[in-house]
């Protein structure tokens, strides 16, 4: 299904979602709303038509660098996919180079293709964890996601500042020692 096709799927979508709640779509505030809906909807499930592997790939480089990489702060903002509301924080990844280094704006761009498809939280984790681990094979990789989601805050329990923490690793990260060292390093 090409981008157009897909875009027209959307608008009419949430034309019928507006009738259904009993809006009035010719109001002046609707009359344009499917079509910006449809077009916020396929910016924001981008991700979908990229490949975070061939990212990493296209920049990595020969390095006998042994120590820690470590990639902190990084925002980021997604679509929860039980409820379709967003969910928004910032994720903390390391690896340990076995050989090769990637560059670094390429590991923040992993996040942004994994983010920008429907997850939850624990799948987006694990998803960059396994990604930078098989593209780059390195002796391990860690990643911990902090997030604010709004299905939570808006809706359900309804509690406002809740965050929730997922942390998945491979490798050395195994050790104790190590996933202690990374967790310093981003509390600095």
């Amino acid at each position: 299904m090409n981008k157009e096709e897909k875009y027209e799927i959307l608008k009419n979508a949430c034309l019928q979602n507006l009738q259904a709640i009993g809006e009035d779509t010719q109001r002046e505030g609707l009359v344009k709303t499917p079509e910006r809906v449809a077009k916020a909807f396929l910016e924001l499930t981008r991700g979908y038509d990229m490949d975070p592997a061939e990212t990493l790939r296209s920049a990595m480089f020969e390095e006998e660098y042994d120590q820690m990489v470590v990639v902190k702060d990084i925002e980021f903002h997604s679509l929860c996919e039980h409820h379709i509301l967003p969910f928004f924080g910032k994720v903390h990844i390391a690896y340990i180079p076995n050989g090769k280094i990637v560059g670094l704006s390429k590991i923040p761009r992993v996040v942004d293709i994994f983010s920008h498809r429907l997850q939850v939280q624990e799948h987006l984790t694990k998803q960059i964890c396994d990604c930078i681990q098989q593209a780059l094979n390195p002796l391990g990789t860690i990643v911990i996601i902090e997030a604010q989601h709004l299905c939570m805050q808006m809706r359900g329990v309804e509690k406002q500042g809740s965050i929730t923490t997922t942390i998945y690793y491979s490798g050395v990260f195994s050790q104790a020692d190590k996933r202690r060292e990374f967790m310093q390093l981003i509390k600095d």
